[in-house]
């Protein structure tokens, strides 16, 4: 492995160990068995790296919960949802350190203009790969330009990232995936809507 890839490993593991918040540049190079200078080379900063890191592990995991969500086989885009948010949820829990990591660096890209772009491209990405799952699942009834799939993608992703959060402040009064399904049944069914 070359300093880049070095650094992000390092980065991934000091996240989990110790929080976005309290990792130092000397703690990435110590961890990572490289220098000073290769973070400025590579990532442009700190910043830059701990927030390539992140995403690099956002992407998996948005790749897992595809993996998950696709493979199953049910007939509607609620069961559908219902397969990813029964997946999300039960992975919560490993991913805890790396949330609170997420949720630290977030907090600090209101105040860094370079950190706040590298996230808003993060999630672009994510979007734009939510809204390939979310034709595929709709059976192509939608083209990925179209702008409403793309805006269901935001509600995914909005509903995973809010259910992550409500998770990390109060695991105990999570709605399950099965109560989330029935409340999604009952919001969409056709006498709410008439």
């Amino acid at each position: 492995m070359g300093h880049r890839e070095d650094l992000l490993a390092a980065a991934r593991r000091l996240l989990e160990d110790k929080g976005y918040a309290h990792i130092t540049a000397r703690d990435l190079v110590a961890a990572s068995g490289t220098n000073l200078a290769s973070i400025g080379y590579h990532f442009g900063s700190k910043a830059g790296l701990l927030s390539t890191a992140i995403g690099e592990i956002l992407d998996e995991w948005t790749e897992q919960l595809a993996e998950t969500a696709m493979a199953a086989e049910v007939t509607t885009p609620i069961e559908r949802a219902h397969v990813t948010w029964v997946a999300l949820l039960e992975n919560l829990d490993s991913k805890r350190a790396l949330l609170l990591s997420f949720m630290e660096a977030v907090a600090q890209a209101e105040r860094s203009p370079e950190l706040r772009e590298q996230f808003a491209r993060q999630y672009r990405h994510v979007r734009t790969r939510v809204t390939e799952l979310v034709t595929a699942s709709l059976h192509e009834q939608l083209d990925p330009d179209d702008p409403r799939a793309r805006a269901i993608a935001s509600f995914v992703v909005a509903t995973c990232d809010g259910l992550a959060l409500q998770w990390l402040l109060d695991p105990e009064d999570m709605p399950s995936p099965d109560q989330l399904r029935a409340a999604l049944e009952i919001v969409w069914s056709p006498e709410a809507s008439g």
